[in-house]
C-alpha cells in the first residue's frame, strides 16, 4: 500500500493543491506524461462505459438505463481531478516522471470499479427487499473485495518501476477515501445500518475541512502501522457489513466497532498534532 510516502489511513495527508517549485514546464517530458495519462484515462472510460452498458443489457432490472451514464459521469469528474494533480507526479529529485506508469493504471482500474459501485447509489434495485437485491449485494461484496485486493498491487509496482510519487500516493489514498464513503452509502441504502454509519466515510473529509480552519491539523503525520491497520480494517468491516447473509443488527455491530476504532485512531493523531500546534508547519515533527 502507498507509494514513495507510505499511505496511512485516510487522515495521514491533507489536500495539497500547490505546485511544487514552479509550474511544470511545457517540455517534451511533460507532454509525454500528459499523453500517456490521457491514453490511460480514455482506456478506463471505455471500460466503464462498456461494462456499464453490458450490465444494463444483461440485467436491466438490476442496472437501470441511466446506470452507465452515472458511472461514466463520476469517472469523468475524478479524471479531471487526476489531470489537475498530474504535475505532482515527480521523483525524489523533483523531476516530472515521463510516464503515467503501471501502478497508476492499477489505481485507475480501481477508480473505474469505484465509479461503477458509486453509480449504484440511488438505484431502486440496490435496496433491501427488492427483487434481486441479494444477488446484487453479493456482486457488490465481490466487486469491492477485488478492488481492495488490487490496492496491495499498485505500491510495489510503483517502487519496482521507479515511478513512485506523491501524486501516486495521493491517488491511492483518495481512492480509498471515496471507496469507504461509497460503501457507507450502500450500507444505508441496503438497510444494513442507519445513517450514523456515514460518519466512517465522512470523517476523513471532516478532518481535511477542519485543517482549513485550524492549520496545525495540516502538519504531516509520521508513519504509523496503526493507521495502515485501521485503513484496512475499515474497508474490511464495511464490505463485511454489506454481506447479504449478515443481518442488519450484526452489520450495525460490525460497522460500529470499525467506527469506534477509527475515532480512536483519529483522536491519537489529533492529540499528537495538538501538542505541536505552536511549532511552524515547516518544522519537521
Amino acid at each position: 500500500m502507498g507509494r514513495r510516502h507510505s499511505r496511512e489511513h485516510l487522515m495521514s495527508e491533507t489536500m495539497d493543491t500547490g505546485t511544487p517549485g514552479t509550474s511544470a514546464p511545457a517540455s517534451a517530458g511533460a507532454a509525454a506524461l500528459r499523453r500517456d495519462a490521457h491514453r490511460s484515462l480514455l482506456a478506463g472510460a471505455v471500460l466503464v462505459v462498456a461494462a456499464g452498458w453490458g450490465l444494463h443489457a444483461a440485467w436491466p432490472a438490476l442496472f437501470g438505463a441511466g446506470y452507465a451514464g452515472k458511472a461514466i459521469a463520476l469517472y469523468g469528474m475524478a479524471a479531471g481531478l487526476l489531470l489537475h494533480g498530474l504535475r505532482h507526479h515527480r521523483n525524489a529529485r523533483g523531476e516530472l516522471h515521463p510516464r503515467f506508469g503501471a501502478a497508476n493504471q492499477v489505481s485507475l482500474l480501481r477508480l473505474g470499479m469505484l465509479a461503477m459501485l458509486a453509480a449504484l447509489v440511488g438505484e431502486g434495485a440496490a435496496r433491501a427487499g427488492q427483487p434481486g437485491a441479494a444477488v446484487l449485494g453479493w456482486a457488490i461484496v465481490v466487486w469491492a473485495t477485488v478492488g481492495a485486493v488490487l490496492d496491495a498491487v499498485d505500491g510495489p509496482l510503483a517502487r519496482r518501476s521507479g515511478l513512485a510519487s506523491d501524486f501516486g500516493a495521493r491517488f491511492d489514498m483518495e481512492t480509498d477515501a471515496a471507496l469507504m464513503l461509497v460503501l457507507c452509502l450502500l450500507i444505508v441504502q441496503f438497510g444494513q445500518a442507519g445513517p450514523w454509519v456515514l460518519a466512517v466515510g465522512l470523517m476523513r473529509y471532516a478532518f481535511v475541512a477542519a485543517s482549513w480552519a485550524w492549520r496545525w491539523l495540516a502538519r504531516p503525520l509520521p508513519p504509523s502501522t496503526r493507521r495502515k491497520t485501521v485503513c484496512v480494517v475499515q474497508i474490511v468491516t464495511l464490505i463485511t457489513a454489506l454481506g447479504p447473509i449478515i443481518p442488519p443488527a450484526g452489520a450495525a455491530l460490525i460497522a460500529g466497532a470499525g467506527l469506534v476504532l477509527l475515532v480512536y485512531s483519529f483522536a491519537v493523531d489529533v492529540r499528537w498534532l495538538a501538542q505541536r500546534r505552536h511549532l511552524p508547519l515547516e518544522n519537521a515533527p
